[in-house]
């Protein structure tokens, strides 16, 4: 018999069934654990108030403490980014979305969407204006890109930037703009004559206005914004250079999908562990509700997806890290996940019964959020049409 053979096997570990913890290394652990325990003393405590309130307060110093953990703009090199790895990355986006979605998306939009853009496609002169007061939480940025008439189809937009003389005039309306409303800049992808081109606007912008979403049944603790372009004038120098075509919001969103695979599977995690502590303590016919096969069965079923989710998400974040990562793989994860999260909240409500409505739970708050996680970076129809195509050869988008 080998010695490998006679090493006792660990004990099995309820939280991580499969010893995915096995493939992270110090760091990861360290990371993870910060921004774990950033969250359960900053938002746990108050999420079910802002969420039931339809608030964020404090978004402003929310943003700078996420800045000094180095969470924003965090897997970008340079200019005050932390520079962290995809898979630290994703696990600091699956301990956010644990909280609640809305802090992911604060998160994301801010570094996946704002911050990236900037880093891969603006001048020096921009990166060295915005991204360190960005990675600080000193400024929050906005991603303008949907439209209230166009959503999925995004080179339909009609928001139209012109020439005029050495300046640009930027005009048109975005809509469903996480951090619209506090943003101190927003990039807008609008046409011009040579093609889709991004803008770095700052919203103090004479015509720029971006007023909050209201009555939100999902998202609740985050702000929502409409971006309204009235012939906002700027420099020639607000546009990134670097890109034309969709392939700049593309890839923006791309990176920002990446994140939600991770995030997903932390408010699947936060449902699933609410529904496991009831199963153990909640009594019916005089013994708790957990020794019941069919409760088992759920359990089971609902553990299996979340780690393999969980597993998913690691393997993605190796393939980015190793610059392996192709969008199709993205939008692999993304359906995958996020349907599977929603589907691990609501049987986590069966679970708790009535109960599972009350926000002293966070299973329906996840619920309701991952409605709108299932819709923002791509429906699930675009998703399932992006492997369709990539399975057969065959476009079926138009």
């Amino acid at each position: 018999m080998s010695a490998r053979a006679r090493t006792p096997l660990p004990p099995f570990d309820r939280a991580d069934p499969l010893g995915i913890d096995d493939l992270l290394d110090p760091e990861d652990l360290a990371i993870r654990g910060t921004v774990r325990d950033w969250a359960a003393d900053r938002v746990l405590p108050h999420i079910a108030e802002w969420y039931e309130k339809g608030e964020l307060p404090g978004i402003r110093e929310l943003a700078r403490e996420l800045g000094s953990l180095g969470a924003l703009g965090m897997s970008l090199e340079g200019y005050g980014c932390a520079g962290a790895s995809a898979v630290q990355y994703g696990l600091a986006c699956l301990e956010l979305e644990a909280a609640d979605s809305g802090i992911r998306s604060l998160v994301s939009v801010q570094g996946s969407l704002a911050m990236y853009a900037i880093h891969r496609f603006g001048s020096e002169e921009q990166k060295q204006r915005w991204l360190p007061g960005m990675a600080a939480g000193e400024i929050i940025g906005c991603f303008g890109l949907t439209e209230p008439d166009h959503g999925s189809d995004p080179a339909a937009m009609r928001t139209f930037a012109k020439k005029d003389g050495a300046d640009w005039v930027l005009t048109g309306r975005k809509m469903w703009i996480t951090n619209g409303s506090v943003a101190g800049v927003a990039v807008v992808w609008a046409q011009t004559d040579d093609g889709i081109r991004g803008f770095v606007v700052p919203t103090d912008a004479a015509g720029f206005s971006a007023p909050e979403i209201k009555h939100k049944w999902s998202l609740r603790a985050s702000v929502t914004s409409e971006l309204v372009m009235d012939e906002v004038r700027l420099p020639g120098d607000a546009v990134l250079p670097e890109v034309v075509g969709l392939k700049g919001p593309l890839s923006c969103l791309s990176h920002a999908r990446y994140g939600i695979v991770w995030g997903a599977m932390g408010a699947a995690r936060s449902s699933f562990d609410a529904a496991v502590e009831y199963a153990r303590t909640r009594e019916q016919f005089g013994r708790p509700i957990g020794g019941f096969q069919l409760t088992q069965a759920k359990l089971a079923d609902m553990a299996v997806e979340l780690h393999k989710g969980v597993l998913l998400a690691h393997h993605l974040g190796r393939r980015m890290d190793a610059g392996r990562l192709r969008p199709e793989q993205v939008s692999f994860g993304k359906l995958n996940n996020v349907r599977e999260a929603i589907e691990i909240c609501r049987t986590s409500r069966t679970i708790l019964g009535a109960n599972g409505i009350s926000l002293e739970y966070p299973v329906m708050r996840h619920a309701t959020n991952l409605e709108s996680v299932l819709t923002y970076e791509g429906t699930v129809e675009m998703h399932q049409l992006v492997l369709g195509k990539a399975l057969t050869g065959l476009d079926a988008f138009r």
